[in-house]
């Protein structure tokens, strides 16, 4: 039986509430990655938990997220947004961040990660 190595650890933070928790998932991702450079992260956003992918999205303290986004972005972080949440709320893809890549279903995607490509499910 093979041992997991550190460059093997891929997690999926899924979003699904607003930019509270969003505020605290950006936290908790610069953490793992502090902690473990080499992770692989996805973050996979629907309902209202892609608002803080919205361009213009603040935080409590009147913060932009694009800054902390793009940040993680260029750590190797990707963020995909749910189509349906945008059909469902009339939202074009260019009101998201450039960061943001857009996927048919989130929780479809979720599942995806999980079944197909080992990802291990995290709910900030």
């Amino acid at each position: 039986m093979n041992v997991a190595s550190a460059q093997d650890v891929k997690a999926v933070y899924h979003i699904t509430a607003g930019v509270e928790d969003a505020t605290a998932a950006l936290n908790n991702i610069k953490n793992h990655l502090d902690a473990d450079p080499t992770v692989r992260i996805v973050v996979v956003a629907n309902g209202p938990g892609i608002d803080f992918l919205l361009q213009g999205a603040k935080d409590s303290k009147g913060r932009e997220f694009s800054a902390a986004v793009s940040t993680l972005a260029d750590r190797g972080v990707e963020f995909r947004v749910c189509h349906n949440t945008l059909t469902t709320r009339h939202l074009a893809p260019d009101a998201l961040l450039l960061e943001a890549k857009v996927v048919p279903s989130g929780v479809a995607e979720v599942a995806r990660l999980q079944a197909r490509e080992g990802y291990v499910y995290i709910k900030p």
